[in-house]
């Protein structure tokens, strides 16, 4: 039944969804709750990919004049019945998204934010004929409108026009209309994290203070103007003086349920959609936050994930959510963090609880002073949440749900491989210990490189996965020598070995097989190891390819430890 109906992917435009057929997780409830609590300037802070553009333009298509009304036949809102007749279609809104504003350049970015600026005001070419406009007015429609570009339209604006954008365009639609304006901005610190990530942050702040200062601060056209963003940006740096101003932020319980998917709302679609069995896993994978008193999903991931599913059934859960600019966090987490974090990391990682006090208001230049800060940054992109009750702004933080549990293992792997790879003396002598068959060297050496790492106890995950831990980390140490010829879970004799290895200028093949022994000890892990070897015969294919010395290694890991054994492969007996 439900086929016909496409799931939105990366789909942001209201009327598009209404209009074209796709499924439709009903939000319309944050209309009313705006219009029964707004200050004149909202700002609601998320993480990435929690819905935030799709809400700013179905605002923007209930408040805007001339408004097609059926696109909310059937929603919340319609019930609404009294708030409908008062405020749907009745306003002139400016919307714009500054998601797109990332350059490598100040001036590269300004020529951005003319661009966004500039189409907007297209929309409302009428100003120009406007008859309710003086000369002088129209005079500055224009200067919004400017196209001077050589190679193509583009849009060109001297720094007070820019400035004064917003602020210009709004009070000419009201003058027009004869009605105060809505402004929805959206993702507006994006060209602040840009700026901050190309070094040119000092002259974006006091772009974009000057432009919202004008647009948001005793703007007499402004009806009021909803924001959204990641973090919410300390109101020092560029809301100065801003008094009117509403923050709802992750932690706050009003308008809690309309970002993200409750627990009802992916049941239904999964029902919709014939997928109540994947409940459970969509569960564990993509839930697990906390945005004041609602626990919601990721809805990028539920959409993406039942999309993948509708075309192939069996399909496992993935990391949707993963982007590039988010897991810099995590990166520099990682390089900054000191022993003591490192083992937090470790508690997280496990399901625990580690408790941080939170700062909500950053600006984007602190946010890598100090590691306090990055805690706060980790919470508020999404990659924690709250689990519990806080003490003040001391927050008891988890990791949400095994979406981002395997973002940090995977990062945790490339920053051991990065760390591990600045020091290449330790390396060769841990390849050189396996080349030589000295099996002390080569347990104290790879445990030298446990104790480094960051351990991650699998306790709800199957025993092979465990394994696949440290098979993980000893593959990349070994790669350091690319002359070797390295197979990892390659087929040899009746199975696949763990790692096989030829050295070929020596005519040595390794053989090494890792266990996790989760009751046992670490040697009866080891001489399990080493058992598996000669009963699939894994040696097989080291043979055939001619290696005259053979050295076979059972390891055992758990947590920190390791233990090592080793036993010589058949054919020194056959030389």
């Amino acid at each position: 039944m439900g086929m016909a109906i496409k799931l939105p992917i990366g789909i942001e435009n209201f009327q598009k969804i209404r209009t074209e057929g796709f499924y439709y997780v009903d939000k319309t409830g944050l209309i009313m709750e705006l219009l029964n609590n707004w200050g004149e300037v909202n700002l609601f802070t998320r993480p990435r990919r929690f819905g935030k553009s799709l809400n700013m333009s179905m605002l923007r298509y209930f408040f805007e004049y001339e408004c097609d009304t059926t696109l909310f036949d059937g929603l919340a809102i319609a019930g609404e019945r009294e708030l409908c007749r008062q405020y749907m279609g009745r306003f002139p809104v400016v919307s714009i998204t500054l998601k797109g504003i990332s350059s490598l350049t100040f001036e590269g970015a300004r020529a951005m934010l003319c661009s966004t600026i500039g189409r907007e005001a297209l929309r409302f070419s009428f100003l120009s004929e406007s008859d309710r406009l003086s000369p002088k007015e129209k005079g500055q429609y224009d200067l919004l409108t400017c196209v001077g570009g050589r190679g193509g339209p583009e849009f060109v604006m001297g720094d007070q026009v820019l400035e004064s954008s917003l602020q210009v365009l709004t009070h000419l639609l009201h003058r027009h209309y004869g009605q105060k304006v809505i402004l929805l901005i959206d993702e507006y610190d994006v060209p602040l994290d840009k700026a901050q990530q190309f070094g040119y942050y000092d002259e974006m702040v006091s772009l974009v203070r000057n432009l919202f200062g004008q647009a948001l601060k005793t703007n007499d056209s402004l009806y009021f103007a909803v924001l959204t963003g990641c973090l919410r940006i300390s109101k020092e740096s560029i809301f100065t003086g801003l008094n009117n101003f509403k923050i709802f932020s992750i932690t706050n319980a009003r308008c809690d349920e309309y970002f993200g998917f409750s627990d009802r709302e992916v049941l239904d679609m999964l029902r919709f959609y014939g997928l109540e069995q994947k409940y459970k896993l969509i569960k564990e994978w993509y839930d697990g936050y906390r945005f004041g008193g609602a626990d919601v999903y990721c809805p990028w991931d539920v959409i993406n994930y039942v999309d993948l599913l509708n075309g192939q059934p069996d399909a496992d859960p993935q990391a949707f959510w993963l982007n590039s600019s988010g897991n810099e966090i995590i990166r520099r987490f990682l390089a900054q963090a000191r022993q003591s974090t490192r083992r937090e990391i470790e508690r997280l990682i496990e399901g625990q609880i580690v408790e941080k006090r939170i700062n909500q208001e950053l600006t984007y230049r602190e946010l890598y002073d100090s590691m306090d800060n990055l805690w706060s940054v980790l919470f508020t992109t999404g990659y924690l949440t709250v689990r519990g009750k806080a003490d003040g702004d001391v927050l008891p933080l988890v990791i949400p749900n095994l979406e981002i549990r395997k973002i940090f293992i995977d990062q945790v792997m490339a920053w051991f491989r990065h760390e591990a790879g600045k020091d290449t003396g330790k390396l060769d002598a841990l390849c050189d210990a396996f080349a030589g068959g000295d099996q002390e060297a080569v347990e104290s050496r790879f445990s030298a490189y446990l104790k480094k790492t960051i351990s991650i106890r699998d306790t709800g995950v199957r025993k092979g996965k465990k394994e696949n831990f440290y098979h993980g980390i000893l593959l990349g140490l070994l790669s350091h020598r690319e002359e070797w010829d390295i197979s990892s879970n390659a087929e040899s004799g009746e199975g696949f070995s763990d790692i096989l290895v030829e050295i070929e200028e020596e005519g040595v093949g390794l053989v090494i097989e890792m266990k996790y022994p989760d009751g046992g000890s670490l040697d009866h892990g080891c001489r399990e190891a080493l058992e598996q070897i000669e009963a699939k015969g894994y040696e097989q294919r080291l043979l055939e390819d001619g290696m005259g010395t053979i050295f076979k290694f059972g390891i055992a890991c758990r947590r920190k430890e390791c233990r090592v054994m080793m036993a010589r492969g058949v054919s020194d007996a056959v030389r």
